[in-house]
Order: C-alpha cells, then sequence, then structure tokens
C-alpha cells in the first residue's frame, strides 16, 4: 500500500503542508501514523479525497467530453498574422497552445489574464 507523508500530499494536491494537516485535523482527510509516529496519508484515501475536491475552477458546469482542465495564468501571447501561441501556467504545469489569431483576439487572451486549458487527448503517457 502506499502511504503519503502530509507534505508530499500537499504537493500532490497542489496546497501547503499547513492547509493539508487542517484537513487531517479537521477530519477531513484521513491520516495513520507511519512507523515513526508521523502522519502519513493512504494513496487510496489521497486519491478519493481529490476526486471529491475535483470541481469546475470557476463553477461553472460545461458540457463536453474533454475532462482535463488546467486554470492557469496566461504568461505569454505570440501573434503573427494568422497563428499564435499562448502560454498558460497551471501551478506547476507549462502548457502551451497554437491556435489561430483570430480565436486570441476573440478570447481576449493577454499576459495576465485567467484563462482555462481543456485537453481532449487519443494519446496520453503516463510516467513514473
Amino acid at each position: 500500500m502506499t502511504v503519503f507523508r502530509i507534505g508530499e500530499a500537499a504537493q500532490l494536491l497542489g496546497v501547503s503542508p499547513d492547509t493539508v494537516r487542517r484537513w487531517v485535523d479537521s477530519g477531513r482527510l484521513a491520516a495513520v501514523r507511519d512507523g515513526h509516529g508521523h502522519r502519513a496519508i493512504k494513496g487510496t484515501d489521497l486519491a478519493a479525497f481529490a476526486r471529491e475536491q475535483a470541481t469546475e475552477p470557476d463553477g461553472r458546469v460545461e458540457v463536453s467530453s474533454a475532462r482535463n482542465r488546467l486554470r492557469g495564468i496566461v504568461t505569454a501571447v505570440v501573434k503573427d498574422t494568422v497563428m499564435a501561441q499562448v502560454d498558460i501556467q497551471a501551478g506547476p504545469f507549462r502548457l502551451v497552445s497554437l491556435m489561430s489569431r483570430e480565436a486570441v483576439d476573440d478570447l481576449n487572451l493577454q499576459v495576465g489574464s485567467v484563462a482555462t486549458a481543456v485537453i481532449k487527448s487519443t494519446n496520453v503517457v503516463v510516467e513514473r
């Protein structure tokens, strides 16, 4: 069984260790004691908690087959006459999208804008 220490769980959830400690202390997230007496979270419990926390970041409910949504801040926009490149930083993840200049202008994407990258892919590589 995989178990995670508080700091590891915090990193996976994208929050601070103090936030995870508060969730454990309030009973929102189950924890056990490891062999050294430190609090740890079972991988299955952490996965269930992460699923429960997963909601649309802006509260909207979209009807779409795409399930991968990463909300972040636009860090770069490079436009030419037809195409554009938009960089989004979503937590520790950098996403790069190539789209038409018209789409960038219609969405008014600028450095500092909040945007959600919606990803639909038939090929996903999983690394461990």
